[in-house]
């Protein structure tokens, strides 16, 4: 169809391009040549907060070598999503090995109308970032199984689930880790001219709670009317879970399963409801507490132990021998996910060594700055230029340490508030994190798509997920500018407007 036209020319572009694992290495080898050429023209740049001159390291010297050298295992083994998904996918092996994970997605799929499947997905998506990085090992996955059982392409439901993740990080209806953390920076930056002035965690939680909303109702659109009529009809010879109704047994086993999730759950409100709850961090703070930043060991013990309750009931486990069995199956998925990540690894270390993307940031926010323009031509490029960054810097508060004592200030001095320079950010930030190759978990979702389709790659990634990265940019950024233009509050406390003392 020639409506996708342009889709389908991106995707082939894409896939001429070599395997994900050989792109990474050349990517890799481009870095060192760059940290060369940059160190030897003298690049440099001067860091907006600590005032601290940044050069250029060159990476093909002496000791640029031995870096390289010292810190490859530790780049490959020290890759946050490595041990990540290593971990989760031992206890989610169990509870696939089981059943139960089957049995639950029959359970959704006869008791959900077809046409809100991609809604509750999508939500389910973003939802889970309040729980670190459930979504990318559970809940893109499943949006694939879903798809293609009901007899949908199951890149689609994988693309949808991705969509509502990744695209729509910075939204949620509850207070995730980055809001804290973000919020630090951003009152850092407003103290360059207003030493007294805080930016509270739930700075922008009215407006992010309606983004959550806005990601999943265009992510849904989206699926439908591009991504589901690009793919077609799937043609691939993986077979789809089968859709039938659960047998007395499984319903009995979930039931028993539901009985130990309840237990799960009574532990967790004991141990984090009490200001002194066991499960708090040492200062008595929920966000900071090992359930949430430890999410992936508490996903461990409560999948292995749902998925081995669900088996011993169903007899699909008779022995400690099924359970192991279940979890060596797991790791077979994994095998060329270990090999890409190990040259993705790389390329994102040295990428960060050589400062070639601290110079960049640094470099482009000064020209925004300097181009003095209104104050919704301001917000549409500082999302875009944010949206493009995030293309090279993946780190959501390394960006901001350098953007925020940059653009804070500014808006400031327009009149407005260091919460909606925060907002700005955060929307450019989430945009392009589909289509960014520096996004941590872009392998693993290359790896996901090829089960699927054995010829997809980096172009077919891309080409899938561009049309929501292009909505995204310009429904976000319309809502934020009516927001903007109507007053309302970004969050508790957390005006549009500034007033200096």
């Amino acid at each position: 169809m020639k409506k996708f036209s342009v889709l389908k020319g991106i995707e082939r572009m894409g896939n001429l391009l070599p395997n994900p694992a050989t792109l990474f290495l050349i990517f890799s080898l481009l870095v060192l040549l760059f940290s060369f050429l940059g160190n030897l023209l003298g690049w440099q740049a001067t860091h907006p907060a600590t005032h601290e001159t940044i050069e250029v390291i060159n990476l093909l010297s002496r000791e640029g070598f031995h870096r390289i050298l010292l810190g490859m295992v530790d780049n490959y083994t020290g890759f946050a999503p490595l041990g990540i998904v290593m971990v989760a996918i031992l206890g989610i092996g169990i509870a696939e090995s089981s059943g139960l994970i089957g049995a639950v997605i029959r359970l959704m799929v006869l008791k959900s109308p077809n046409r809100l499947i991609t809604f509750v997905i999508v939500l389910a998506g973003v939802l889970s970032n309040i729980a670190s990085d459930l979504g990318y090992i559970l809940i893109i996955p499943i949006g694939g199984i879903i798809f293609h059982s009901m007899g949908k392409h199951p890149i689609a439901g994988l693309a949808a689930a991705f969509a509502g993740v990744s695209g729509g990080f910075s939204a949620n209806l509850a207070i995730g880790t980055i809001d804290p953390l973000l919020a630090g920076l951003s009152t850092e930056s407003a103290r360059i001219l207003d030493p007294d002035y805080y930016v509270l965690p739930t700075a922008n939680y009215y407006f992010m709670a309606a983004s959550t909303f806005l990601i999943a109702i265009v992510s849904t659109w989206i699926t439908y009317r591009f991504v589901e009529p690009f793919l077609g009809e799937y043609t691939g010879d993986v077979p789809p879970e089968k859709i039938e109704s659960l047998s007395p047994t499984e319903k009995k086993a979930l039931w028993w399963t539901l009985g130990i999730l309840s237990i799960w759950i009574a532990i967790l409100i004991a141990g984090l409801y009490p200001p002194n709850g066991f499960l708090r961090a040492q200062n008595g703070s929920i966000l900071h507490s090992p359930v949430l930043k430890g999410f992936i060991g508490m996903l461990f013990l409560v999948a292995s132990t749902l998925g081995i309750t669900y088996g011993v009931v169903v007899g699909k486990f008779k022995s400690d021998r099924d359970v192991v069995n279940g979890m060596n199956a797991s790791f077979k998925s994994l095998i060329s996910f270990l090999v890409l990540v190990f040259f993705a690894a790389q390329f994102v270390a040295f990428f960060k060594w050589s400062n070639l993307g601290l110079i960049i940031a640094i470099k482009g926010s000064a020209l925004l700055q300097q181009a003095n323009l209104g104050l919704i031509p301001l917000i549409v490029l500082f999302v875009l230029f944010a949206a493009i960054l995030n293309l090279f810097m993946g780190s959501a508060s390394a960006k901001w340490a350098i953007l925020g004592p940059v653009f804070v200030p500014v808006f400031m001095l327009l009149g407005y508030s260091p919460e909606l320079s925060q907002a700005i950010f955060r929307i450019g930030d989430s945009v392009t994190n589909v289509i960014s190759p520096m996004m941590s978990f872009f392998a693993l979702i290359i790896v996901y798509f090829e089960k699927y389709d054995k010829n997809a790659g980096i172009g077919t990634l891309v080409s899938t997920m561009l049309p929501y990265t292009i909505a995204f940019f310009v429904l976000w950024t319309a809502l934020l500018i009516v927001w903007v233009w109507l007053g309302i509050p970004l969050g508790p406390g957390s005006g549009v407007y500034y007033r200096a003392n």
